[in-house]
């Protein structure tokens, strides 16, 4: 396994795999593959090319077990002045198929991810010059958030496991819509209005603890417990944007999640979450 890994600098593996689950090394006669569309063997006697880059930090951990939705973040030291080149010394294997891409978002940061979900419980290795991390796909869990029902349904591999009432942003405060990506969890947290603009002494300013929060959003969009509204979780919207459950379900909801596991927000009045927000990625 290890040696099929020493693949050929310049190339963007996205993965190839046999039946058996193997990785697919292409003969040596084949012809040179495009970045992002298979894997190759190095050629023979190629000399070995130096990374026009420090090694760079990874986001996800050797070792790490991550969801379906999370895409590969590598920051660099440096801003980088020749983004085709630095694509070049940046691969990407997983023993299941997960064609992807690379998007920047500074000089400093590019990202990859797959063009759809990455399959579940697949094995994902990525070597950015002298960093390597190799980590793991969990299952696919994927929740629905729909304003017309307001229920929150969570689906583990395609199987329902769990549906719990939620209310959503109230007007003027409404959840946007889209794909979000898990982050952190919280056990207990501070909401502050005046984190985004809204002073605490404003009619519709608040200040309060909260119990397990689960962060979809770097925009401040959490599921978390929120006791005050369980009369209205499954019938009107009463939060500021956040997807408000009991408190039963909001812990259930942090303690069966895992960072970059999906969370599908349909059918609110708001707009779609900004794929710039960090966590919006897949927008």
């Amino acid at each position: 396994m290890r040696q099929s890994r020493r693949l050929r600098r310049g190339l963007l593996l996205s993965a190839a795999v046999a039946t058996t689950g193997a990785l697919l090394a292409a003969p040596a006669q084949a012809e040179p593959i495009l970045p992002g569309s298979g894997s190759s063997q190095p050629a023979v006697n190629a000399p070995a090319a130096e990374a026009p880059f420090a090694p760079p930090n990874i986001n996800i951990a050797d070792g790490e077990t991550v969801g379906v939705a999370q895409p590969i973040i590598i920051t660099f030291k440096e801003p980088v002045a020749d983004r085709a080149a630095a694509e070049k010394f940046i691969e990407v294997t997983s023993s299941n198929p997960a064609p992807g891409h690379f998007y920047w978002t500074s000089d400093k940061q590019v990202r990859w991810k797959p063009n759809e979900f990455w399959p579940a419980n697949t094995d994902v290795e990525v070597v950015a010059g002298g960093t390597t991390s190799a980590f793991h796909i969990g299952d696919a869990v994927v929740s629905y958030v729909d304003d017309n029902t307001k229920m929150i349904t969570v689906t583990v591999n395609g199987e329902t496991v769990k549906e719990m009432p939620t209310s959503l942003g109230k007007p003027g405060y409404e959840t946007p819509n889209g794909t979000y990506i898990v982050g952190e969890r919280l056990e207990k947290m501070t909401m502050d209005s005046s984190t985004y603009g809204v002073p605490v002494t404003d009619p519709e300013g608040y200040k309060l603890d909260v119990e397990y929060a689960t962060r979809l959003s770097n925009s401040g969009i959490f599921v978390h417990a929120a006791p005050w509204s369980v009369g209205q979780q499954g019938y009107s919207n009463a939060s500021h944007g956040c997807l408000n459950v009991s408190t039963e379900n909001a812990k259930w909801f942090l303690e069966n999640s895992k960072r970059g596991d999906a969370v599908i927000v349909s059918n609110t009045q708001g707009p779609t979450l900004s794929a710039g927000d960090g966590l919006g990625d897949w927008n």
